[in-house]
């Protein structure tokens, strides 16, 4: 089983205004609400292309009980924690530029993160947990290690997609998978990229300090995966952008759907390109047509 974990899920409210006029009333174009959060993101493309996942978090209040609902009509598996405060709302206002405003998340109690903890004691060897996104403000540092300690104790495997310190300390504890953009991956180890070159130290230093794998993504320049047998680099699909949230995420999706069935690095990195353009071009997550009609057309190459 591939379990999820959301830690800080929410509403993805998309407003589309022709435009923003600050200080005055403005007109909605047209709106939408989606589930969002890394985790679920990831949950929903694995149902895409045929792989079952359960999707693990906190939720509350009226807002967590739309998430339920919606995963529920996509037939997607859930075992969230309930939570007293309500799952918080994200705004992605769309322009003439767009703006995002994103709301704080719940404040979780010690009972409530030892009922994440208890569920995910349940994982077991040949599992793959994966950890997606920020957490709310009220949970500790140190709670994502925590988290990795108990996957690690029942030996199933793990990935972890966030950045800066939690990403740093969950590398010696061997994740499958990790995949920082090249802007994050700077940052990480405070230093810049001017070429697609300067990155491969440090892409081969996350395998070093642990990585089994390591995609990193670069916009229009697509993208790295670093393995132990090498560097490959995925060429640019090309569709006009419509959608930058939940890239990321598909990526993930589908390198990890795919190995789990292949152990193929390789083809892995082919699902993970193909589902995360398919989201870069569509107005939410990617449909399966959509990934299978892209796929034939993501090429990697080795270069280095």
């Amino acid at each position: 089983m591939i379990y999820t974990v959301t830690l800080n899920p929410s509403i993805d409210y998309i407003v589309h205004v022709d435009q923003l006029a600050i200080g005055d009333i403005n007109r909605m174009k047209s709106d939408l609400k989606l589930p969002g959060g890394k985790g679920i993101n990831v949950s929903r493309i694995l149902k895409r292309i045929d792989t079952s996942s359960t999707a693990l978090g906190f939720v509350g209040g009226f807002t967590g009980q739309f998430i339920k609902e919606w995963l529920k009509k996509e037939e997607i598996r859930t075992d969230f924690t309930a939570v007293k405060d309500d799952t918080r709302i994200n705004i992605k206002l769309k322009a003439a530029e767009e703006t995002e405003i994103n709301g704080l998340g719940p404040n979780i109690s010690q009972e409530e993160m030892s009922g994440l903890k208890q569920k995910l004691a349940d994982v077991s060897a040949n599992d793959v947990v994966i950890l997606s996104g920020s957490k709310p403000a009220s949970v500790p540092t140190g709670f994502y290690q925590t988290l990795i300690e108990i996957i690690r104790d029942k030996e199933a495997t793990f990935v972890i997609d966030t950045t800066g310190e939690d990403l740093m300390d969950a590398l010696s504890k061997k994740p499958l998978l990790v995949k920082p953009n090249n802007h994050e991956l700077a940052e990480l180890y405070n230093t810049t990229f001017n070429s697609i070159e300067d990155i491969f130290p440090y892409g081969r230093r996350l395998l070093k300090e642990g990585a089994q794998h390591a995609l990193v993504s670069m916009a229009g320049d697509g993208a790295l995966l670093f393995t132990e047998n090498g560097i490959y680099q995925s060429n640019v699909l090309k569709r006009p952008v419509k959608n930058s949230v939940g890239a990321g995420d598909s990526m993930i999706a589908g390198f990890v759907g795919s190995f789990t069935k292949t152990q193929d690095p390789i083809e892995a990195f082919r699902w993970g390109v193909a589902c995360g353009s398919a989201t870069t071009f569509s107005d939410d997550l990617a449909t399966k047509d959509f990934i299978n009609e892209l796929l034939p057309e993501v090429k990697v190459t080795k270069i280095d």
